[in-house]
């Protein structure tokens, strides 16, 4: 049975919904927006950026540089016919840059692509992605590469190349094979394997070694050496020696 309480916000909802219902379609979903944001501030599940899904324009979000993660044609072509079948069943997963509108891509690029590149869904969605944002707190290039491992090693799909330029490069940001391995999710055999994977000419590119040795053939005789000096010495015969060697 529903309490006059329930009734009371029940009746707002429809009252809300009555008056955005015929607003223009920018107004609307702006107006949407706000209303998931409003209620995520006082979710019990604010803490989960899956509780507030808003909807954006396409143009403003946009990929990062970074993803090691990559999709054969054929797998693109299946994820096209989902969101084409099925909808968008996922958001994509983002950080939050530079302004309000402005959104980098940490997990869900390919979504984000089919919206862009698919005619048929960009006119179903009107040109908007679903979209989460996560870790508005945290903003450096850094914890947005490492929150974009940590979803595709979830998946169990990250390309071997392209984790082993990114650790390479939180290297040079200086960050700790320690730190590398808590946020990305590694044990320190593999944060050692990655980083010589790319890193190995990087690492020794300020060494200074000694000049090339020439191999020298065993058997060649100096011009300056005395033979019959050896000869007396050493109780051989050398030239019975070195036709037994011309032999072989």
């Amino acid at each position: 049975m529903t309490s006059r309480s329930d009734q009371a916000w029940v009746q707002h909802a429809h009252a809300f919904c009555d008056a955005i219902k015929d607003l223009p379609l920018a107004e609307m979903i702006e107006a949407i927006n706000s209303a998931r944001l409003m209620i995520h501030e006082v979710s019990p599940f604010k803490k989960e950026p899956v509780d507030c899904v808003v909807w954006v324009p396409s143009d403003s979000v946009h990929a990062n540089d970074y993803n090691p993660n990559s999709v054969a044609p054929p797998e693109m072509e299946l994820l096209k016919l989902s969101i084409l079948n099925d909808g968008y069943t996922q958001p994509v997963v983002s950080f939050r840059e530079g302004g309000p509108e402005s959104y980098e891509v940490v997990d869900g690029f390919h979504r984000n692509r089919v919206c862009k590149e698919c005619p048929e869904v960009t006119s179903r969605v009107h040109g908007y992605l679903p979209l989460v944002v996560i870790n508005d707190e945290r903003s450096e290039k850094t914890d947005r590469m490492a929150s974009t491992i940590r979803h595709n090693r979830a998946r169990g799909k990250h390309a071997v190349g392209s984790m082993s330029d990114i650790v390479i490069d939180l290297k040079r940001r200086n960050w700790s094979d320690q730190k590398i391995g808590r946020e990305l999710g590694m044990d320190p055999d593999e944060v050692l394997r990655l980083s010589q994977i790319s890193g190995l000419a990087e690492m020794f590119e300020d060494r200074k070694f000694s000049e090339a040795w020439e191999a020298v053939d065993p058997l060649a005789i100096n011009e300056d050496d005395d033979l019959g000096e050896i000869d007396e010495e050493a109780g051989v015969d050398v030239q019975a020696d070195l036709d037994r060697r011309s032999r072989f």
